[in-house]
């Protein structure tokens, strides 16, 4: 299928390449080390989980699309799961509690697939609860973390505030209490996504979900925004767009074209820009019917 917009095309595979940097914050901090900005021990690099970046994606998907009925976040702050999985079936015709076929399962799980984006994107496990028989959808998106170009160097601030947590603390004269708070001064990462034309036709996946999803790629941050957090930027989105749903070349052939090096080679300056790496895509001898398209640049 030729589309003009190969990159919206949900018939075929997508694999992608997204960069963004974060300047003195914490991209993803590690609760089992008080919240210290994830890294690879052995190589220092910096890391943001599949996990944290799925999130980012949910909270800002359903602004992406107002009201639209179709961009529901299953997975969502406040939100038990279990009722929204039984309201499935009462929107079905199925009832709880008792024995349903195949068939009933498939449509109570289109259900769920049409209401809920990150159904639809990524999949979920819907065998909790009452609904056992629902097993669960595997996502046609998928995610790898973000990994920094270069190592990362987390730094833990000491900082005051001028109020207590516990009254007997004032009436001692305490007046300021200490705390810590991590950045990364800075650090360029990158990810990987890969869509499965497969999948997303079962789940249901339209060319309005991929334009979305692009669209939630470059702004989530600017959704997403804290002290902690410092300035997340997003600094390329490059789509693989295959001619068909198999697809014509493995994915690292693909994704290994777009390279990131140092300006200024050799120099023992760390990085503290975007403007201190090079960016290049490779798209000379693109496998046949592969073409690239740059979204954030």
């Amino acid at each position: 299928m030729t589309s003009v917009h190969p990159h919206l095309d949900p018939s075929v595979r997508h694999d992608m390449v997204f960069l963004f940097d974060v300047t003195d914050g914490n991209p993803n901090g590690d609760p089992d080390a008080g919240n210290r900005p994830r890294t690879d021990d052995e190589s220092g690099q910096g890391l943001v989980t599949d996990v944290a970046l799925k999130r980012k994606i949910r909270d800002t998907l359903a602004l992406a699309a107002a009201d639209n009925p179709r961009y529901g976040i299953f997975v969502q702050a406040g939100h038990a799961l279990n009722p929204r999985l039984e309201q499935s079936y009462a929107e079905t015709g199925l009832k709880i509690g008792t024995k349903i076929t195949k068939d009933d399962a498939d449509r109570a799980r289109a259900w769920l697939c049409d209401r809920y984006v990150d159904i639809r994107l990524f999949g979920a496990v819907l065998s909790v609860g009452k609904t056992q028989a629902l097993g669960q959808v595997r996502g046609p998106l998928q995610l790898s973390m973000a990994r920094s170009i270069d190592p990362v160097y987390p730094a833990d601030h000491a900082i005051t505030r001028v109020t207590q947590t516990k009254q007997e603390d004032i009436d001692k004269g305490e007046t300021t209490e200490m705390g810590g708070k991590w950045t990364v001064p800075y650090g360029l990462y990158k990810a990987e996504l890969y869509y499965s034309a497969a999948r997303g036709h079962a789940t249901g996946v339209d060319s309005t979900d991929l334009e979305l999803l692009y669209r939630t790629l470059e702004m989530m941050f600017d959704h997403d925004r804290s002290a902690t957090r410092g300035t997340l930027t997003p600094r390329g989105l490059y789509v693989f767009s295959h001619p068909d749903a198999f697809g014509a070349a493995p994915a690292h052939r693909l994704t290994e074209r777009v390279t990131i090096t140092r300006r200024e080679p050799g120099t023992d300056t760390p990085p503290r820009a975007f403007t201190d790496y090079n960016v290049t895509v490779n798209e000379t001898d693109l496998p046949a019917g592969v073409t690239m398209t740059k979204l954030i640049s």
